[in-house]
């Protein structure tokens, strides 16, 4: 029982809404008819205390001064003159002795007034209201020069009002509430048409229509925060989608080359009897080409763990400026054999995993060295900018058109797929820069213009270490501030670069 009163689902929105709209107007159309019903009330209170009154003003004027000394008869004609022309009043007039000297009052409430106290003056406070033998009356027993007066007035005619006005307030507050209640889910469901429209526009993209988009202008403004987030998410599927469906021919096209060309090299070793040396030209062949397709696989395995956030980062204070001179002595027998320079500017320390940082270092200037013409520098600048450490890299070439600037990090993306040479990867190495930086909580970017190309790495300069790592790094002497101007600056020439 408990378990299914947990997951027993919400209410609706438009039958809480229903419900809402419909118990407050309920309860306005009660509350009309209850102050309505009032007001009658006290409304034909007040016109049978002016009766009432009216009356009592006529007998104290019939009294006169000294009734006792008068006849009888002459009394009693004088108290019924008075009321002349007042229908459905009943008086009775009594002397201090108590007999009746006149009375038109039936005997059941006679009995019911003298059973009430006796008011000196006329006033509301006064005013008693007595039931009996059927019949409802209101009135007052008070003293008029010394003689106990009875004055009551019928309600039967205001019983009756009051009773016919009840009924039909409790039907037109009835059928009110009816169309409070109709009117309100009318409401709901007119204002919720677009949210209808909208899942019906939803259910009928597929993965071939990822292209549709949702119109702002069809919606109410309520909406469009969500029509937006929901064209936002179409985007980025559609990307993914795009994305993937590249990536799937990519991979097909790169694994297929060094495939082809380990067939054609064995089919061809084995067309005839060959020598050792030239079976080992076969297999150095085939060495290289499983080479690339082993560090190809190893780069998509990579970016695929970083997509699906499998690759941990272990977290250590780096030394990006040892970092980049480690590099700086791997990559030094490439950078004379092409005739370039390498320098680095600045000093800096951030917070990261020391092999992918030095894997992302490593891909920018393997890139810059394939692309800077011969005799020229490139050069590696450590500053921090605010709370980020920023590495960028330098190289002088041919400026990328503008077009191309927002995919090189897109994986197997190249700005001319036709020069593609053997040897120079799959086009995978900026792609996992990026997701170096992204796993960090930095950001990747390429600017090109005036013959000068610089691929920049933001990083956040401090992260929460954990403690092992914090107490376990090796001590690298005094820090040296990032992008301070006594900063050493370190070259690595070739030596027939030209003067």
């Amino acid at each position: 029982m408990t378990s299914e009163i947990r997951t027993r689902r919400p209410l609706s929105l438009a039958l809480r809404i229903t419900l809402i709209v419909g118990l407050v107007m309920t309860a306005l159309f009660t509350s009309f008819a209850v102050l309505v019903n009032r007001s009658m009330e006290m409304h034909f209170a007040d016109q049978d205390f002016g009766e009432i009154e009216a009356v009592a003003e006529s007998l104290d004027a019939a009294l006169g001064p000294a009734p006792a000394s008068e006849d009888a008869p002459e009394l009693e004609q004088r108290l019924a003159r008075a009321v002349a022309g007042h229908h459905g009043v009943y008086f009775s007039v009594r002397s201090r002795s108590g007999a009746v000297i006149y009375s038109s009052v039936p005997e059941d409430l006679a009995a019911l007034a003298r059973a009430g106290p006796t008011a000196e003056r006329l006033d509301r406070a006064a005013l008693q209201v007595w039931h009996g033998d059927g019949q409802s009356y209101r009135g007052a027993m008070v003293r008029i020069r010394g003689e106990s007066v009875l004055v009551a007035v019928s309600m039967a005619s205001h019983l009756r009002y009051l009773s016919q006005l009840r009924r039909a307030l409790i039907a037109g507050t009835a059928l009110a509430c009816l169309a409070a209640f109709a009117a309100a889910w009318l409401a709901v469901r007119w204002g919720h048409a677009p949210l209808r429209r909208i899942g019906a526009t939803v259910r009928g993209i597929t993965s071939e229509q990822l292209h549709v988009r949702l119109s702002a202008e069809t919606v109410p403004i309520e909406l469009d925060p969500l029509v937006a987030a929901f064209n936002d998410m179409l985007d980025q599927l559609q990307r993914s989608f795009t994305r993937l469906a590249n990536f799937s021919a990519d991979i097909a096209h790169e694994l297929r080359t060094p495939v082809t060309n380990l067939t054609t090299q064995t089919q061809v070793a084995l067309t005839k009897a060959r020598d050792t040396e030239a079976y080992r030209e076969v297999l150095y062949s085939g060495l290289e080409e499983l080479d690339r397709m082993s560090k190809m696989i190893g780069d998509m395995l990579f970016l695929a763990q970083a997509d699906h956030r499998l690759s941990t980062a272990e977290m250590s204070e780096v030394d990006l400026g040892a970092e980049v001179l480690a590099l700086f002595d791997y990559l030094e027998a490439w950078a004379e054999d092409l005739g370039l320079g390498l320098q680095l500017e600045g000093a800096l320390t951030v917070a990261g995993d020391r092999l992918m940082l030095r894997r992302a270092i490593s891909n920018l200037l393997t890139n810059a060295l394939r692309y800077t013409p011969r005799g020229k520098r490139i050069t590696v600048q450590l500053s921090q900018q605010g709370a980020m450490a920023e590495v960028r890299v330098r190289n002088p070439g041919p400026v990328i058109d503008a077009q191309h600037l927002e995919h090189l990090f897109d994986r197997f993306y190249r700005v001319d797929p036709s020069r593609h040479r053997a040897g120079e990867g799959a086009g995978l190495g900026l792609a996992i820069v990026r997701s170096i930086a992204e796993a960090h909580g930095g950001r990747v970017g390429v600017e090109s213009a005036d013959g000068v190309t610089c691929f920049w790495l933001q990083l956040p300069k401090s992260a929460r270490l954990p403690e092992e790592n914090c107490d376990s790094a090796p001590s690298r002497g005094p820090a040296r501030g990032p992008g301070r101007r006594d900063a050493p600056t370190v070259q690595r020439l070739p030596s027939d670069r030209p003067t």
